[in-house]
């Protein structure tokens, strides 16, 4: 069998694999640009990021697995937080409100046939207080994610409601991953 390759450092891909038996046999993570298109959506903006990592680490011969995370609130795609500042700015925003969490999947295969599926997943969270949102900037596990939450952390007890993939909001749906790499012939 040709050999996975996953385009991404994320440890969260890697673990979520690993629920579905599958190991990458290398991890090559793109450096791609990824600026959003003036006026472009956040499900087109995710697909493509996705697709366009996949692509620049595809190599002939090989299956090459990327994602890419999106939390949108209606048309506006949320940073991933790089600081405490932006991490405020998220829970903020997302505070007491639904958003969407949209993650895509782009599997190249050996031939370099393309396939690519994408999770949207509702999120609710509850009204936060301040001293919540100061204790959870202060645990530092915001930042690096989109959005500026992990909900398989200390933030999930501020989750009201999802309506989709929880692996998706975690940063790859292992349903349509699985799906995507069985039907181009990667066996689990």
């Amino acid at each position: 069998m040709s050999e996975l390759v996953l385009a991404s450092a994320s440890p969260r891909r890697k673990q979520l694999l690993a629920q579905i038996g599958v190991t990458p046999d290398a991890i090559s993570p793109a450096d791609i640009d990824e600026t959003p298109i003036p006026g472009e959506s956040p499900r087109a903006y995710a697909e493509r990021l996705g697709i366009e990592k996949a692509q620049a680490v595809h190599t002939e011969g090989q299956f090459t697995l990327a994602g890419d995370t999106v939390v949108a609130l209606g048309r506006r795609i949320l940073p991933k937080a790089e600081t405490d500042d932006e991490v405020r700015d998220c829970l903020e925003l997302i505070s007491g409100r639904a958003h969407h969490v949209i993650t895509s999947v782009c599997l190249i295969g050996p031939e370099g046939q393309v396939a690519k599926r994408l999770s949207d997943t509702r999120v609710i969270v509850k009204r936060l207080t301040e001293a919540e949102v100061t204790a959870y900037i202060e645990s530092q596990e915001g930042i690096g994610k989109a959005g500026g939450y992990a909900i398989q952390g200390l933030f999930g007890a501020h989750i009201k409601q999802i309506s989709g993939s929880y692996t998706g909001v975690m940063g790859l749906p292992v349903f349509e991953t699985a799906q995507l790499l069985t039907g181009l012939g990667y066996r689990l």
